[in-house]
């Protein structure tokens, strides 16, 4: 699924690209990954922004749901992620871990997942022409940082998709849905 993800995400950057190029001369590899993670960003906090607090405990129960993530838990997930996706990129303001796994209350939890986007966009900033293919790590973490920005952005995706489950188990329509009618 993981494969899917970013074979997709390689071929939305395309699209993405030439939108860019037809609006200046150049569109630069940060430019197209910040676009698509904007979208993506626009729709998790949506979603996470949708969920009322007192649900943000919720994890369905009937079916095949033994052991998943509350809501609240998919959020700080994601807020996790991202900063962990670009470690070691020397981008300042990273957040620890156990600093967001402390966070209760919803409102502290959304902030966490914002702040963990602007983070994440000062990271793809560094991305240029010349570094986005430059192998990062060492051993099984070998990456790029277009491989790591397109995998932090299907990260995202994939916990959307679980997030919206949990937002219509709940009777609540995505922000995102609302738009488009579905």
């Amino acid at each position: 699924m993981r494969a899917v993800c970013i074979a997709l995400l390689c071929c939305l950057a395309v699209p993405a690209t030439f939108t860019y190029a037809q609006s200046s001369t150049q569109a630069t590899p940060a430019d197209t990954y910040n676009h698509l993670m904007s979208l993506q960003e626009s729709e998790v906090v949506g979603a996470a922004e949708a969920m009322p607090a007192d649900k943000y405990n919720f994890a369905p129960t009937q079916g095949e749901f033994k052991g998943v993530r509350t809501f609240g838990q998919q959020v700080k997930h994601l807020a996790e992620a991202n900063y962990e996706f670009f470690e070691g990129w020397n981008v300042p303001g990273a957040v620890k871990d156990d600093d967001i796994e402390k966070l209760t209350s919803k409102d502290d939890i959304v902030k966490a997942l914002k702040d963990s986007y602007v983070y994440a966009h000062k990271a793809i900033d560094t991305i240029t022409a010349a570094n986005a293919f430059e192998v990062m790590g060492t051993g099984e973490r070998k990456s790029t940082r277009a491989m790591l920005a397109a995998f932090c952005i299907a990260h995202s995706m994939d916990h959307y998709g679980q997030m919206v489950v949990y937002l219509r188990m709940n009777g609540i329509v995505p922000p995102a849905s609302r738009k488009s009618g579905t």
